[in-house]
Parts: C-alpha cells; sequence; structure tokens
C-alpha cells in the first residue's frame, strides 16, 4: 500500500477515535477550526442538527412573487444583481445564495451562486462586490458571478428563486464550483433556509 495513503488512513481513523471520545456533538468545521489540514475534510455530518430554521430574505427592489426590474435582468445593459437582505440563526460560519430558475425550457437555470459569505454580512448592495472572504460558484451561463433573468421572449414570466443558507460550517470548495457541488457539500450543515422568489418575463 501506498505510505501516503496509509498515512491519510491513520490520520483518519485518530479523527475518528477524537471525536468519539469527544461525543456526537463535535462537527468536522470543529477540527478544522483546531488546525486540522482542510484536504483532509469530509462531507460527513457527525452533528445532528435537526431540521433547518427559517430565514426571512426581502429586497428593496421587489416584493414576494413580484416583478423582478429590468435593471437586475438581461433587458438592462447593466444586469445588476439585485439589493437582497436576510436574517441569521444562532451558530451560522457562513451563508451561501443560489438563484435559480426552474423555469427555463431545459430545466432549472442556474443564475448564481455564492458561498463562504462571512456571518457578520445579512445584506448585499445591488451590484454588490463579492464580500471578502465569499467564493463565486459557476453559473449556467457558464461565467461567474450574477447572471439575470433572461427567458425566452413569449414564455410566461418565469420564477426566479433567491435562496439563502445559513452553515455551522465553512464550505471546503474552491471559486467556481456549481451549485451541486455547493449543494453537496452543504448537506447536513444547513441551520437555517429561506428564500425569495420573483418573477420575470420579456
Amino acid at each position: 500500500m501506498n505510505r501516503s495513503l496509509e498515512a491519510f488512513i491513520a490520520l483518519g481513523s485518530v479523527i475518528v477515535c477524537v471525536i468519539l471520545l469527544m461525543g456526537p456533538s463535535v462537527h468536522p468545521a470543529t477540527l478544522l477550526a483546531e488546525g486540522q489540514p482542510s484536504k483532509m475534510y469530509l462531507p460527513l455530518v457527525l452533528k445532528n442538527l435537526g431540521p433547518p430554521g427559517t430565514l426571512t430574505v426581502t429586497s428593496t427592489a421587489f416584493t414576494e412573487g413580484g416583478t423582478i426590474p429590468d435593471l437586475h435582468t438581461c433587458k438592462s445593459s447593466f444586469n445588476w444583481s439585485p439589493p437582497l437582505a436576510w436574517t441569521s440563526a444562532s451558530g451560522t460560519q457562513s451563508f451561501a445564495l443560489i438563484m435559480d430558475d426552474p423555469d427555463a425550457p431545459g430545466g432549472t437555470f442556474v443564475h448564481w451562486v455564492l458561498f463562504n459569505i462571512p456571518s457578520s454580512t445579512t445584506s448585499l448592495t445591488a451590484n454588490a462586490n463579492v464580500p471578502p472572504g465569499a467564493a463565486r460558484g459557476l453559473n449556467d451561463f457558464g461565467a461567474m458571478g450574477y447572471g439575470g433573468p433572461c427567458p425566452p421572449p413569449g414564455d410566461p414570466p418565469h420564477r426566479y428563486y433567491f435562496k439563502i443558507y445559513a452553515l455551522a460550517i465553512t464550505l471546503m470548495l474552491g471559486e467556481g464550483a456549481t451549485k451541486a457541488q455547493v449543494e453537496a457539500a452543504m448537506a447536513g450543515n444547513i441551520l437555517a433556509q429561506g428564500q425569495l422568489m420573483g418573477r420575470f418575463g420579456q
């Protein structure tokens, strides 16, 4: 067996033993915070967080179920991300944001992925810069950052969901991660979540 693999398995065994000795409330993020290298992070859920709580997500640009202004869509040359604000949850280590359109002709279309938003950040201004420490994910336009609503002309207005997740960990993902990768890394680590839905058609 390769020596590096043997060392990896041995270290993993030590971590598991420590977790068992310290009790079921220990979370992988705790070990990382105490100096374990990030490459050793495994997507295990060692703490039962229970059902996620609820966050309230709002925008000064539109209300729940309302029309998203042109400024925040492909109809405008600006195509700015909208202002958003949300509540927090006790124990939050980071937030993640996903915006998608379930009404797209080819299936759910991802417009925006942003993760590792600092726990101290509970709002974004219009056309906001990426908060320090946060990372942009890849959207379905093939770019990083925000891509506004752009449904086919003639379609009934599409629904666009701005979803915020309060997480018990910081995600061990690099810039350019996909929605699927972010969702997989978040699984079992969501303290609370909420969403705001806006509509847009052309």
